[in-house]
């Protein structure tokens, strides 16, 4: 069974390869799910994809956020305080996927996942139209229920890569990964930095060398000059507290225009 859905070409993976053929590459929007509000949160990913972005992250609200920064925490407790469920997630995804085609990946902490049942989380992706998950606080080799999991239902997995990472562990992060690998350009938590670590080049070419197709870079981008240098060198840039700061700042409006300017750095 497994060598049949590693055969299924990542819908992630495609939307990649696209925005490298007639662009610069992908620009990787990252939103909370339920922030401000669960209609809120679905019409701003709406309003990301036709702002330019390529691919969604959609972050699921957790209690402990250990890799995210001020601005994403306070959007998650927002959002939990607010009453939101795990299986929200899906009800959203079922919304925004019905308007816009671009694949939508769930950023999630591993925790809620076990809660609500790996096989049942994922079998539930599937049918709200989601493309996988990427796990920030899972290594592939502690991951073996969700590398089966998302083998049955040929779901994407993006593991993370750090610069502080020795090669081995590089290999085993891209051998495992489906979509892209995430290259963490900074060491520490998520949020915009006036520039994008020199560490991010490096990481990306150890990967390269490690044997991955596709890397997209993330945490600290913030501007469309800098998604524009990470797509120098790597085949997609991920923003996040940049553009939950515009949604918490300016709602939707404000969330599409800052997602054009970041946007515009995929073609400069």
């Amino acid at each position: 069974m497994s060598s049949t859905t590693h055969a299924t070409t990542s819908p992630v993976a495609q939307a990649i390869a696209a925005a490298r053929e007639t662009r610069k590459g992908a620009l990787v929007g990252y939103l909370p799910i339920g922030f401000p509000d669960l209609s809120t949160s679905i019409d701003a990913a709406v309003a990301l994809v036709e702002s330019g972005v390529d691919v969604l992250e959609l972050g699921l609200p957790y209690s402990d956020p250990v890799m995210d920064g001020a601005v994403i925490q306070a959007a998650a407790q927002q959002a939990l305080s607010n009453g939101f469920r795990t299986r929200d997630v899906f009800t959203a995804l079922r919304e925004i996927r019905a308007q816009v085609a671009a694949p939508a990946l769930l950023m999630t902490y591993w925790n809620p996942v076990v809660q609500f049942g790996v096989e049942r989380f994922a079998d539930e992706l599937v049918a709200a139209g989601g493309a996988g998950l990427i796990t920030p606080d899972i290594t592939p080799d502690s991951a073996s229920d969700w590398i089966a999991a998302s083998d049955r239902t040929a779901l994407d997995r993006v593991f993370l890569a750090a610069p502080s990472s020795p090669d081995e562990r590089l290999r085993l992060s891209v051998a495992n990964s489906r979509g892209f690998v995430y290259a963490v350009s900074t060491m520490g938590v998520t949020g915009a930095r006036a520039s994008v670590d020199e560490a991010a080049r490096g990481l990306v070419g150890r990967l390269r060398t490690a044997g991955a197709d596709s890397v997209c870079v993330g945490i600290g981008i913030s501007t469309g000059a800098q998604v524009a240098e990470v797509l120098s060198y790597a085949d997609g840039a991920i923003v996040g507290a940049m553009l939950v700061k515009s949604l918490a700042d300016g709602g939707v409006s404000g969330v599409r225009s800052a997602a054009e300017s970041l946007a515009a750095g995929t073609r400069s």
